[in-house]
């Protein structure tokens, strides 16, 4: 670990200011920026603890919407009442990831910004595109197993690991960013970036940029929220492919359907294609199936995850199934 400095911000134009160096990191839980400062992965000159500064409240807004400050802690936001009476796909999701330790250490913000589990990534004697452009990707032809088929690159393939961010995907949530220049909302769908030729950018943030809070529309009453995760085993494990449902059942067909899916591509990965095959068709096995197909359109398996794509099949269909049933 490289040495650094500390402080403390006091507010959120303190941190702000305090940021914009490109070699500053905010820190508030660090459950994956300290591991990757163990690693020599990331390398900052100083670190500017935001804990301080508030933004830890989970709260209604006069439109009905939610408001999730981006120091909520994980456990918090997963057990919150509200949470779970309307938006208990993020529940779920949450629930699924990690340990109940790093859960009571994980903000919500840290988890938008959480890095991949792509071993080359994280072993710096190997080239990785992510870690330092131009060095190439190691696992295109390495293993390859738990990464991405979606949304890849000949330059990375790296898998977006969060889970709470497939729901979030699902529920189309804004991102609320504040800098110098002022205060921005981006809409969770255009906040990840494709990895392409740059996959070290992997969100529009900017150096001095402070996630703030997150917002999630009002809820749909009648819908139906299932998270749906395969894993190589029960508890603290990655998604080998994940599935967040968000359904409506009207006269026997889907009147309103979100469908995101986790670890199997490069950012949480919203599924319109899925969406349109579903949209006012009969909630049966052969609509699910055919969404399914639809989704998966464009994979691209490497050399050890082709297993993937007959797995997430299964898994959009069975995530329909459970979200329809009694929708």
């Amino acid at each position: 670990m490289e040495l650094f400095s500390y402080s403390r911000a006091a507010d959120i134009p303190q941190a702000i200011a305090s940021a914009a160096a490109p070699t500053t990191r905010f820190i508030a839980g660090g459950t994956t920026l300290l591991d990757l400062m163990k690693l020599d992965v990331e390398r900052p000159t100083q670190l500017v603890d935001i804990n301080p500064i508030g933004l830890d409240k989970v709260e209604r807004t006069p439109d009905g919407a939610l408001r999730i400050g981006a120091l909520v802690r994980n456990s918090a936001l997963a057990h919150d009442p509200i949470v779970k009476a309307d938006y208990s796909v993020l529940s779920q999701a949450l629930l699924a990831g990690a340990s109940a330790q790093l859960r009571n250490m994980a903000t919500t913000g840290g988890n938008l910004l959480q890095r991949t589990r792509c071993m080359y990534f994280r072993n710096t004697a190997t080239p990785c595109n992510k870690r330092e452009p131009g060095t190439g990707c190691s696992a295109l032809e390495g293993d390859n197993r738990t990464l991405a088929i979606l949304g890849t690159s000949k330059d990375c393939i790296a898998t977006n690991p969060s889970d709470m961010n497939v729901a979030l995907a699902a529920l189309e949530a804004v991102v609320h960013v504040q800098s110098t220049s002022g205060q921005r909302a981006i809409p969770i769908a255009d906040f990840f970036l494709l990895p392409g030729s740059t996959p070290h950018l992997e969100t529009v943030l900017v150096p001095g940029d402070l996630i703030t809070h997150v917002t999630l529309p009002a809820p749909r009453k009648p819908s139906k929220q299932v998270y749906l995760k395969l894993r190589d085993r029960a508890s603290y494990e990655f998604a080998l492919s994940s599935a967040a449902v968000i359904a409506e059942v009207s006269e026997g067909k889907v009147s309103f359907i979100r469908v995101a899916l986790g670890g199997v591509a490069t950012k949480p990965w919203r599924s319109h294609e899925a969406e349109a095959e579903l949209l006012h068709h009969p909630a049966t096995s052969a609509t699910f199936q055919r969404a399914a197909g639809a989704a998966l359109r464009d994979a691209r398996p490497q050399s050890e995850n082709a297993f993937k794509i007959e797995l997430t099949r299964r898994s959009i269909v069975h995530a329909l199934t459970l979200a329809t049933q009694s929708a």
